[in-house]
């Protein structure tokens, strides 16, 4: 999948499909799945790092799992995020962030929000790198939004949202992910622009949608309540673990091999 996908996509109303990856093993499972394209989300701070918000996240992090993620996503967009601040320091802070992560294999950048850093996200899009918007929730606001909380429930917040939107759309994005707002919203945005619209927690009625891999998978501990588990992923590697762990008691692993097998087994690949 190519940028230009994205709207080839919009135009027929055929959905987009993304999900995280932030290691070279998963991101290997997800080239050879359906899935459109890859993001490597600053979530990862929480999901592989164990920090409490996004923020903790910077560029040689991102910068590191995205080298991981590129060695495996062969045939799909790869997106990844711009860490807190790093969009917020000026031209030159911001440019030497984007080279980590485009030299690092990504295909695209993604940054939240736009109020304050118009000049910055209009250098970058100029500069020829092509940039997914984000609005909404936006986790890097957490601070001033006093939580994980849905965003644009009132008609203030909603037109403000809106305005961002046709502003990135203007800037030259070429797709935006809106994150924990009302269906109405979502929808009235999706058909007023051009450009794809991808939904977290946002209904059903953007272009697509994306998650978090572990909340899919059942591996994180506390998913948010828009997120559906497809596979309980804890109880299937926690019974897999506890099978081991039994083996190694009982002596059933490794098993035994016959006197006349062991030479046949000494010789055997790794």
């Amino acid at each position: 999948m190519k940028i230009n996908d994205f709207y080839n996509y919009k135009k027929p109303g055929k959905k987009i499909s993304m999900i995280t990856a932030y290691d070279y093993t998963t991101a290997s499972i997800v080239n050879d799945s359906d899935i459109d394209c890859a993001l490597v989300g600053d979530s990862l701070a929480m999901t592989m790092h164990g920090a409490s918000s996004t923020i903790w996240a910077n560029s040689r992090i991102m910068a590191l799992h995205t080298e991981a993620v590129r060695k495996a996503i062969k045939d799909k967009l790869l997106i990844s995020d711009m860490p807190f601040l790093s969009f917020r320091k000026g031209f030159l802070k911001a440019m030497e962030t984007v080279e980590k992560l485009m030299k690092a294999g990504a295909d695209a950048v993604k940054l939240e929000g736009i109020d304050g850093h118009e000049d910055t996200l209009s250098h970058i899009i100029k500069s020829d790198i092509p940039v997914m918007g984000h609005l909404g929730l936006t986790p890097q606001s957490i601070n001033k939004f006093g939580g994980y909380k849905i965003q644009g429930k009132d008609k203030t917040g909603a037109d403000s949202i809106l305005r961002q939107a046709k502003k990135l759309q203007e800037l030259g994005c070429f797709s935006i992910v809106l994150e924990c707002i009302p269906e109405e919203l979502s929808k009235e945005i999706t058909d007023t622009l051009k450009i794809p619209t991808i939904g977290i927690g946002a209904g059903p009625h953007t272009d697509g949608q994306v998650l978090v891999i572990q909340d899919m998978l059942g591996l994180y501990e506390l998913p948010p309540s828009f997120a559906k588990k497809y596979i309980d992923g804890r109880k299937l590697i926690k019974e897999a673990l506890n099978s081991f762990n039994k083996e190694v008691k009982n002596e059933a692993f490794p098993p035994k091999k016959k006197i006349a097998d062991r030479k046949k087994y000494s010789n055997a690949n790794y």
